[in-house]
């Protein structure tokens, strides 16, 4: 039968206006796609580029002169730039696990139907998308209350849970028949069990979205860096760039006070060459997560 089917299949011939649909949508992809990569092409390309010439002729995509002086600043001292890729390769390690576990706990109590508070929790969870604290009191908090000064749960903690990536989640576990939590229960399964036994394999779609979204969060986060830690061995590799752009602009600064040429310092193409530096581990990452990703954000756009 499926022989047969396949072969009816193929003796299906297209219109000549499928046909013409179809080059067109394949036409706007591969000029969307294009469009998507130069602006990528031309960081990569311009992290090369001296400084001079990016100053007198612009940016290419390909390097005009070779130069590899935005990366000589950078890693001058390559145990800094190490040291803070380690610090947020940890943070984000641990902060995307805890987040995970954190958000999919809450998003299965309040899904819920039986737990009898689950309104009430999910009206508190939802108030604070309005109103918040404001960043002064968060810091209050934080500092005097926490006594989280110069410590890597300050930049742990604020990342780890976000009402959005919860409702997310409940969708996600919304979606899962009760028959299988209740056939659960009947076989004796406690809650425990149910929960990372039968609930967890099937979200793997919105683990893996919600675990994106928190890992960009934490490996983009050099905020929280900038307010709470003072020790340079603990700046994640964020705020290490940023403190190493800020370097760069106040030299440039003084020698410019000073009568000194800074023409070949660079500053363009060492912004570019930052962005290549943070990006590049997430660049590798994200093909893993892909087809995870797509069908996350897709959820509940078909209804019944």
């Amino acid at each position: 039968m499926a022989k047969e089917t396949t072969v009816v299949a193929r003796k299906i011939k297209l219109s000549r206006s499928s046909k013409f649909f179809y080059v067109i949508c394949y036409t706007v992809v591969t000029i969307m796609a294009i469009v998507c990569l130069v602006p990528f092409i031309l960081l990569i390309s311009g992290s090369f580029t001296s400084e001079q010439w990016i100053r007198f002729h612009g940016y290419g995509l390909i390097p005009g002169e070779f130069s590899l002086e935005a990366y000589n600043i950078i890693f001058k001292t390559p145990e800094r730039i190490i040291r803070s890729y380690g610090v947020s390769i940890m943070i984000t390690v641990i902060g995307t696990f805890a987040g995970l576990l954190l958000t999919t706990l809450t998003a299965y109590v309040i899904a819920r139907k039986d737990f009898k508070y689950r309104n009430r929790f999910s009206f508190f969870f939802y108030f604070t998308t309005l109103f918040n604290g404001g960043m002064v009191s968060t810091y209050i908090f934080y500092i005097q209350y926490l006594h989280l000064k110069d410590s890597y749960l300050a930049l742990i903690l604020p990342a780890m849970f976000n009402v959005f990536y919860l409702l997310i989640m409940r969708t996600f576990v919304a979606a899962i028949p009760e028959a299988l939590i209740e056939s659960a229960k009947i076989d004796g399964a406690g809650e425990w069990r149910i929960f990372f036994v039968i609930i967890l394999p099937l979200l793997k779609s919105g683990l893996a979205t919600i675990g994106l979204f928190l890992a960009l969060g934490y490996w983009n986060d050099w905020y929280n860096a900038m307010l709470y830690m003072n020790s340079e061995a603990k700046y994640p590799l964020q705020y290490m760039l940023y403190s190493i752009q800020q370097q760069t602009q106040a030299l440039a600064a003084i020698a410019g006070q000073a009568g000194i040429s800074v023409q070949n310092l660079p500053s363009s193409s060492l912004k570019l060459a930052m962005a290549v530096v943070a990006t590049g581990p997430i660049v590798i990452l994200y093909p893993f997560v892909q087809k995870y990703f797509v069908a996350g954000i897709t959820i509940g756009s078909v209804k019944g």
